[in-house]
């Protein structure tokens, strides 16, 4: 087989550059471990920055997102158990964010190729990559037991934090950098509806709470928890009871509780890995870098990667300039420190860690005071939330 670009990974970022290389008369082919199914059943977070939003549009799917997406101007700050209003859409300039789930994304991003016939390999065992520092490189995978290869000008590597593209690196020439936090989120996805039309960040003496959701009748809830516990030490009711104590009055008044539809334990972690190119392949989206979900920037960086990647790609055809290629390392990287500073802050200050004690907690609160009533401070966070400029 011969493509012009193959895409290792077909989550949000693999779909979403192969989409934009197709409107721009680029071939390429995806190639992905899982299954479609395995792939949509994978739950994340779902707040689109306007980045992500116009790059959907530009790729021709953000119809449904457009129509079924909540769009929210704001969030609330919960502490001391009272909640403050981040005005976003006022302190910003009239930005905002919507709401539509990253399962969302992926299913509008995996209809639009499939209607367009586009190559989409699932269920592809032993992939490989090689020879990624010539003008050669080469892709390598067995697919219903039968060994296949793919030649190809470019490999894009959107196989996220396990995957073989930045495994594949020589010792030596990437350099990663790390911080695993001492928490866990537990997350329940429930059929009920959201306790607020807008999300709720809470700090607490017990620990960190988010109110979430994906519609109108679909709520996403997290508590913080130790990363030594188990799933299956949390029943529906206790995780109830234990939101409710995180709560402010009203909310507690207003939550509505309901069988969970799927319940898990993320670890979080702050990571980067540089360069991002390696010859003619390139890392985008959790292959090169992770970041907490306070805040919600996983999918939105990775976003961002594929607009560079797609870009300089389109560059490169269309103009046969390396320019963008030669920078795009630089690029991304500029934008996703800011990002995993902006994550690490919004996460030191909302979570309680064990070796901090009620100092710790006096001096969080101390700051959320400030910070909710701070212009400044307060413009500072909204800046960051809705997304810095590209």
């Amino acid at each position: 087989m011969r493509t012009q670009v193959a895409i290792i990974g077909a989550g949000p970022s693999g779909l979403l550059l192969g989409q934009l290389l197709h409107k721009a008369g680029i071939d390429a082919i995806i190639i992905e471990r899982q299954s479609p199914e395995y792939v949509l059943s994978r739950i994340r977070a779902g707040v689109l920055e306007q980045v992500t939003m116009d790059l959907l549009d530009e790729a021709g799917v953000g119809t449904r997102m457009h129509k079924e997406g909540l769009v929210h101007g704001g969030f609330d700050l919960l502490f001391k158990g009272q909640r403050h209003r981040i005005d976003m859409h006022e302190l910003t300039g009239g930005k905002k964010v919507i709401v539509y789930g990253q399962t969302e994304v992926t299913h509008d991003l995996m209809d639009a190729r499939k209607s367009a016939g586009l190559a989409t390999i699932y269920e592809a065992n032993n992939v490989s990559v090689h020879d990624f520092d010539t003008k050669k490189p080469r892709v390598r995978f067995e697919k219903d037991g039968v060994n296949h290869e793919i030649e190809c000008d470019f490999i894009a590597g959107c196989d996220g934090f396990h995957g073989i593209c930045r495994a594949s690196v020589p010792e030596g020439a990437v350099t990663n950098y790390e911080k695993i936090y001492p928490f866990g989120w537990l997350g329940v996805l429930a059929d009920v509806p959201p306790v607020s039309h807008e999300l709720i960040y809470a700090n607490t003496e017990r620990g960190f709470a988010l109110c979430s959701m994906r519609s109108k009748t679909r709520s996403r809830y997290y508590v913080q928890c130790p990363l030594s516990d188990k799933v299956e030490q949390w029943s529906d009711e206790a995780f109830w009871a234990e939101l409710r104590l995180r709560l402010d009055p009203q909310a507690r008044d207003q939550l509505i509780t309901g069988p969970s539809i799927e319940k898990s334990i993320a670890p979080l972690r702050s990571f980067v890995a540089e360069p991002m190119r390696f010859g003619r392949m390139f890392l985008a989206g959790d292959a090169a870098h992770i970041v907490p979900p306070t805040g919600a920037k996983g999918l939105n960086l990775a976003a961002t990667d594929v607009k560079y990647l797609s870009s300089a790609l389109i560059e490169f055809y269309g103009e046969k300039s390396a320019a963008g290629i030669d920078t795009y390392s630089e690029r991304c990287l500029r934008r996703i420190w800011k990002a995993e500073r902006f994550s690490w802050w919004f996460t030191s200050l909302m979570h309680q860690f064990p070796e901090s004690g009620s100092f710790g907690q006096k001096i969080q609160e101390a700051e959320l005071d400030y910070l909710t009533h701070s212009r400044a401070a307060s413009q500072s966070l909204a800046e960051n939330y809705v997304g810095l400029p590209l």
